[in-house]
């Protein structure tokens, strides 16, 4: 079972975007996939549910909430997984109360609660697809140590350059302490416009420094705001969208 996370500390750079459509089109390929949103703020869970992630029960809380209270009736976190309307893919979801739980679960150091647990479902999913808050936090130093692979998103910003470099020293300082097994599989070029000399400048730069920019990247485009709003994974609501394209091609992609 290949687990992987998408994770920047920089806010509104695509993470659950490409979470959820890299994960589709991972479904469409025939794969058995789990879609787990550690964000609070539920994006992934509502890209992939509507409005009824917020009918969700058992979410991320009771997960967490029986993980401070132990319980020889604990449910398994098989428990906690949830179909979606997409055939192959299937969804933990986010809840807001995972926010205030987080303080307890550091004192508690539950810091590998989560690899552990995803360790129980190897044989029900062949990938794990995380979805990560935008900032270094518990919940997401919990999917670092969880995951193989990891993911980076770049949104051709100058802020989001000067930040790259540390947060992959961040990444590997986890692998050493934590996760032997974490690698950055590569950095994501999003909302990238091809006929704007700034994007393209930036990215060069990257390559040129040797960082690992895969070759495909994603365009900006309004369709997949559309996507968002019918929660349907734009690989899915428009196979066609040149966008949708690139998502199919990412994930070939992939190591």
């Amino acid at each position: 079972m290949r687990r992987r996370v998408v994770f920047n500390q920089k806010g509104g750079v695509g993470k659950s975007t490409i979470v959820v459509n890299l994960a589709a089109a991972a479904a469409q390929a025939g794969r058995r996939v789990l879609v787990v949103d550690l964000d609070p703020q539920g994006n992934a869970s509502h890209y992939l549910l509507g409005d009824a992630a917020n009918q969700a029960v058992p979410a991320l809380d009771a997960f967490f909430d029986q993980t401070l209270n132990f319980s020889l009736y604990a449910k398994p976190v098989a428990a906690f997984v949830h179909a979606t309307p997409h055939q192959g893919l299937s969804l933990i979801p986010s809840h807001p109360g995972i926010a205030e739980q987080q303080s307890k679960l550091e004192a508690r150091y539950k810091i590998y609660k989560l690899r552990e647990s995803l360790a129980e479902l190897e044989d029900d999913f062949d990938e794990v697809w995380i979805d990560t808050p935008p900032a270094l936090n518990f919940f997401t130093l919990s999917a670092l140590i969880a995951a193989d692979g990891c993911l980076i998103p770049f949104d051709c910003d100058t802020f989001s350059r000067d930040a790259l470099l540390s947060l992959m020293a961040r990444v590997e300082e986890i692998r050493v302490d934590h996760n032997p097994n974490l690698a950055v599989e590569g950095i994501v070029v999003n909302q990238f416009q091809p006929r704007a000399s700034l994007p393209t400048r930036l990215v060069e730069a990257l390559k040129e420094q040797g960082l690992p920019v895969l070759p495909t990247y994603l365009s900006s485009s309004v369709k997949v705001r559309e996507s968002h709003e019918r929660a349907t994974p734009l690989v899915w609501l428009d196979p066609r969208h040149k966008l949708a394209g690139e998502f199919r091609a990412l994930y070939q992609a992939l190591p």
